[in-house]
Order: structure tokens, then C-alpha cells, then sequence
């Protein structure tokens, strides 16, 4: 018997079944792309441990400064005695985020950061409405739930929710919500934001709009430049704070250091996780001052936010992030998948739609390109076919049936187009 098959018996014995997996293996070790398990198989990683090694398995200088660290100490708390790493992060970011955002805060989760960001939101503005979209993800915990879309299985069974928050429906260009295309719509679906102001709640008792630049686990949709925009001078016009969930898009992985940035815009807070640690359990959020400023003191944070290990991590993941300059090369994997894709969508009628920037690629699967019948059956086929062959992947999409690539942006192009062409090699077999 495998190593890899008396540790899932094990897990099977002693770890809740709620807590889902991907692939059935074990990791031994893990560097740069690629992932070895302990049986010695290796698998090329097309999920950066969903978003997370933007700069690769064990970088070697964040491996370096975390081992400096070690020496030194690993937990006070910083709500007892402060330390450097925290103050140094939080000036870094404020020096790489979009002007005006100059104060943070840290947690140790996406999840986190996005309750923090509501309280904030609630504290600064008085008002109580927070208003979110279809298809959105924006954590597990109990705001962060309510705030996130799918029922199944993120919701399921932990109802009743948050009150006061409002749901829209969001510009899913595939799916329309209203039946339109882009530009002819002429974005007719921020009407909802101005509909729900008169038919859900007023823009005078509404804290807040929080939305993913692209939705990830929604289905990695990228709504058009002009709709987030307008949706940020709606905002704006109503004196309601806007919130970007950049979580899994931020720190080079769309092209630019934060997605946000490719649509021109600078959000009131906004929430940073996964690439953020460089590894490490770490999240933020940052704001512009009077806003970050308004909660009484000891109203956030908590007691292993902004651990001195992960800040240091954080701060190393940065330095490669600009040294390496790893947004110009998310530019250069997103030409490169995305020909592969639209080839794919050519020759594989499986294949409805395909989208991308950066490095945050999707392929929505369907039955009936004219109907556009998700098909979430044959998805769960290829990504097992993919983990057989050698290619850790992940699906996505709220019906299921979207694969999604998140490869670490320090990628060898030759190991890039091994794993594409093992994609491919999947999607074929049950086209």
C-alpha cells in the first residue's frame, strides 16, 4: 500500500469530512511548479495553493528571512508589545497600493480581512447596508459567508445569515443577467445598484459595495473596465465606501500589482490575503486613513495578527514581486495560455468560453455551447484526469464547471506548456 493511501485512511479517521480535497495525495516537498507527493510522484501546480506562491514553492529568500526570524522570536502579540516587521509591512504596502490608501491592519485570513473590512466600513460611515453580488466569494466565516454566493457548499446548513446585506446581480458578460451583450448593453446591469437604493435599502443606511475585481471562485469573471468604474462613481455619488476584495487577484497575478489597478480606479479599503504571506498565514486590510482610523481602539485585530514570521514572509514576497518583476511576467504566462486556450475553444466544442488576465485563467465547460448547459460532470472528469497525468488543477464557476489556472508566477514557460498540453490532452478525451 502506498504511503499516500494509509494517510488518507487516517484522514478518513480523524479529520472532519467537511474540509474538502482536491487531490488524493500527500505532499512530501514542494519547489517553485512543481509539487512531489510521498510516494514520488510529481505534479506541475497550476494553483499555487489556490493563489498563494505567487513567487514559488520555497523561495529561497523567503525561506531565508522566515529561518532569520525563527532565531529571533516568533510570537508576542503585537497588541502587548509592537514589533518592526509589522509597522515595516504595513509602510511597504502603503507604498505599493494605489495612491491614497495609506493605513493598514492584519489578520491572518482572506476571511478575516473581509470582516475587518466591513467593521471598518460600519465604524467610518454609521451606516448599517453592505451590498454584494452574485457569484461572489468572499470567505467562510460568518459576514464573509453571508457576503459569498454559492449555497452548495459554502451556505449550506449554516443559515440564518448577517442581516442587511444586499445581493445583485453582477456583469457575468458569458451569462448575462440580463440577456445583453457588451458594449451594446451599455451596462445596463449597474441599474441594479441604483434599483436596490429605492427597492432594498437606502443609499443613506448603505456602509458599503465590496466586490472581487474579478470574481475567482465565482468562475474568474472579469467584468468590462467601464462597469467598475461606473460602479465606483455610484459609490462615490452616494457617499458609499467601496470596497476591493483583491484576495486572490492581488500582488502581480493579473498583470499589475493589484487588479484593481487595470480598471483605473482607487477603492476606499481594500482586502489583501493568500500572495500577500509569500506562504504564511497573513491578510490586511488597507484603507485611506480618516476611514481606517474610525473603529476605537482595540475594536480590530486579534491575537496572532501580523505574526513577525509571516510579515517578514511578506515582506520578501514583495521584494521578489518587484525585483522579479512578476506582474510583467503574468503578462507573459497569460500569452501563452491564452492562445493555447482559444485554440482549445477552436477545436473542442466542451469548451464555451474562455478568459483571462494575468495569470488567472478560466475555461467554462458546457454541454451545448448554443445554451450554454454547464457541464460539471465531465469538468470533475478532466481536473482527475489532469492530478493522473501529473497536473494539479482547480475547478471553479458556481455551477461547477469552470477549471481555472493559478500557476506560481516564477513558472518555467517549458514546464507551462507541459502542464497546458496535458490540459489539453484531458479536455480531448471527453470532449
Amino acid at each position: 500500500m502506498s504511503v499516500s493511501k494509509e494517510l488518507i485512511k487516517m484522514r478518513e479517521k480523524y479529520v472532519a469530512r467537511g474540509v474538502f480535497n482536491t487531490a488524493l495525495q500527500f505532499v512530501s516537498r514542494a519547489k517553485n511548479a512543481i509539487i512531489e507527493d510521498v510516494d514520488g510522484n510529481k505534479l506541475i501546480d497550476f494553483t499555487s495553493g489556490i493563489a498563494v506562491q505567487n513567487s514559488g514553492h520555497s523561495n529561497d529568500l523567503i525561506t531565508q528571512r522566515v529561518k532569520e526570524q525563527l532565531e529571533k522570536y516568533t510570537h508576542v502579540c503585537f497588541h502587548v508589545i509592537m514589533y518592526e516587521p509589522y509597522v515595516m509591512l504595513a509602510k511597504k504596502l502603503a507604498e505599493i497600493t494605489p495612491e491614497g490608501l495609506e493605513k493598514s491592519m492584519f489578520a491572518n485570513s482572506g476571511a478575516e480581512a473581509v470582516e475587518n473590512a466591513i467593521k471598518i466600513a460600519r465604524a467610518y460611515t454609521g451606516k448599517r447596508g453592505i451590498i454584494t453580488f452574485e457569484n461572489a466569494f468572499h470567505g467562510r466565516t460568518f459576514m464573509a459567508m453571508t457576503l459569498t454566493s454559492s449555497i452548495q457548499p459554502y451556505k449550506k446548513g449554516f443559515s440564518p445569515f448577517m442581516s442587511d446585506v444586499i445581493r445583485l446581480p453582477f456583469a457575468y458578460c458569458y451569462r448575462c443577467p440580463i440577456k445583453k451583450s457588451y458594449p451594446e448593453c451599455g451596462i445596463e446591469c449597474l441599474e441594479f445598484i441604483e434599483r436596490a437604493f429605492v427597492t432594498y435599502i437606502s443609499a443613506d443606511d448603505t456602509a458599503a459595495i465590496i466586490t472581487e475585481p474579478i470574481q475567482g471562485e465565482g468562475g474568474f469573471i472579469i467584468p468590462p473596465k467601464d462597469y467598475l468604474q461606473e460602479m465606483r462613481k455610484i459609490a462615490e455619488e452616494n457617499n458609499v465606501l467601496f470596497i476591493a476584495d483583491e484576495v486572490q487577484t492581488g500582488f502581480g497575478r493579473t498583470g499589475k500589482t493589484f487588479c484593481i489597478e487595470n480598471y483605473e480606479i482607487i477603492p476606499d479599503l481594500m482586502t489583501v490575503a493568500k500572495a500577500f504571506g509569500g506562504g504564511f498565514p497573513l491578510s490586511g486590510v488597507i484603507g485611506k486613513s480618516e476611514i481606517m482610523d474610525a473603529p476605537e481602539i482595540g475594536g480590530i485585530g486579534g491575537t496572532y495578527g501580523g505574526n513577525p514570521i509571516s510579515c517578514v514572509a511578506a515582506l520578501a514576497a514583495i521584494e521578489i514581486l518587484q525585483e522579479k518583476r512578476l506582474a510583467d511576467r503574468a503578462r507573459q504566462i497569460e500569452k501563452i495560455t491564452m492562445e493555447r486556450f482559444e485554440e482549445f475553444k477552436e477545436k473542442y466544442v466542451i469548451v464555451g468560453d474562455v478568459r483571462g488576465m494575468g495569470a488567472m485563467n478560466a475555461i467554462e465547460l458546457v454541454k451545448d455551447r448554443e445554451r450554454k448547459t454547464p457541464e460539471k460532470v465531465k469538468t470533475g472528469e478532466i481536473i482527475r484526469e489532469c492530478i493522473n497525468n501529473g497536473l494539479l488543477i482547480l475547478k471553479a464557476g458556481i455551477y461547477g464547471n469552470v477549471i481555472r489556472l493559478l500557476p506560481p508566477l516564477t513558472i518555467e514557460e517549458e514546464i507551462l506548456i507541459q502542464g497546458l498540453d496535458i490540459l489539453e490532452g484531458a479536455i480531448k478525451k471527453f470532449n
